[in-house]
């Protein structure tokens, strides 16, 4: 079982998102822990405050290093013998990607700080092992970008979506995006399934997949064809492509 702490000033965000759909069946199925915490409740001024005004000036108010100091050590006393790993959400962090999420399932104990106001004292960050961001942009707050990362990770979680196979073939798991998919009827307002896909000859459905997902990301992603690792059948499928195009 796979133990995800937050530590956040509006616990009440994750009370909807984090107990539906697959995140809370994992946690029905005893697959995954959840504990939000209020990391103003550590706060050992008299008016639980968490911020202050920067050494030196500038805009904005930093979060103080005490209450997430003592947040993490309560975790710590309560989880001693699990390896932590502890994701400061910043927008100067690391970009989150697939790779990512799938070193995070591997890991038993995340631990994620969600930030506010203009920023961190800069000691809160010799407290974690990773700082991530989500994207080139500014949220409010760290919590939508923890609850992105937590819903990529837990979904790689061994059983937690109830077919292996999804996760494996997912766009960005692959390196290439996901080929076009079809469900029943075969034809609506006059738009017919491929007539590959409903032949049962396994293999052209295998190498017309590859094909799609190849054109899919030439199309829309052709930095991602930088990264992949190409067989000669990718090759001849591409050239294909670019002279179907």
């Amino acid at each position: 079982m796979m133990r995800i702490d937050v530590l956040t000033l509006f616990p009440k965000m994750f009370e909807g998102p984090m107990n539906e759909s697959i995140l809370g069946k994992a946690q029905e199925n005893g697959q995954l822990e959840m504990n939000i915490s209020n990391f103003r409740d550590y706060s050992d001024n008299k008016h639980h405050t968490v911020d202050d005004y920067p050494y030196g000036g500038g805009a904005g108010m930093l979060l103080k290093v005490q209450p997430i100091y003592d947040n993490l050590q309560a975790i710590k006393e309560a989880t001693p013998e699990s390896k932590k790993r502890v994701v400061l959400l910043d927008p100067a962090g690391t970009p989150f990607n697939q790779k990512m999420a799938e070193d995070f399932s591997q890991e038993e104990h995340l631990v994620f700080i969600c930030g506010h106001y203009e920023g961190y004292d800069e000691r809160i960050r010799s407290l974690v092992t990773d700082e991530v961001s989500i994207g080139d942009y500014v949220l409010t707050g760290g919590e939508l970008g923890a609850m992105v990362m937590i819903d990529a990770t837990v979904r790689l979680l061994p059983k937690v979506l109830g077919n292996e196979v999804s996760a494996k073939t997912d766009s960005h798991s692959t390196g290439l995006l996901e080929h076009p998919q079809y469900t029943r009827p075969a034809v609506f307002n006059d738009m017919e399934v491929p007539e590959v896909l409903k032949n049962g000859n396994h293999k052209l459905i295998e190498t017309w997949q590859l094909k799609e997902a190849l054109r899919r990301t030439w199309q829309r992603r052709p930095d991602m064809l930088e990264k992949i690792k190409w067989t000669d059948e990718m090759k001849k499928l591409l050239q294909e492509i670019k002279q179907e195009e």
